[in-house]
């Protein structure tokens, strides 16, 4: 059985993502597309657009010295706009190393990412690393 259009679009987010392909990336969402970081840290926010975007995930691998790494368990999709990708993420910073789980939620329309919820195993551990 193939596996579904949003599966296969989210499953090349990763994998741009973790080549550090950012014009894949930014291929892949649509012009406004917005992440929502939750907490309360330096990176918590919503970035619309996609250069917030991309810059986000630019500022995720600077932060972390290049050492943040996900590694995609799995997604899940509704077929009807709506995807989720469950996955596993490390990353070392002053000092400090985080290994947790989290997930995306992706609204997509037609082929492209509209909107970007990220969800965290512990928020309170999160936020701590990115003090």
């Amino acid at each position: 059985m193939a596996e579904h259009p949003h599966a296969l679009l989210v499953r090349k987010g990763y994998e741009a993502f973790t080549r550090g392909d950012m014009d894949t990336l930014r291929g892949l969402m649509a012009g406004d597309c917005t992440h929502h970081v939750p907490g309360d840290h330096l990176l918590s926010g919503d970035y619309k657009g996609q250069d917030a975007v991309i810059g986000l995930y630019g500022r995720l691998f600077e932060e972390t010295n290049g050492t943040f790494s996900v590694d995609l368990s799995h997604v899940c999709v509704d077929g009807r706009g709506h995807a989720v990708s469950v996955h596993r993420y490390t990353a070392e910073r002053n000092g400090k190393r985080i290994e947790q789980n989290g997930c995306l939620v992706f609204r997509i329309v037609g082929d492209k990412m509209t909107d970007i919820d990220e969800c965290q195993e512990d928020l309170e551990r999160e936020a701590a690393f990115w003090e």
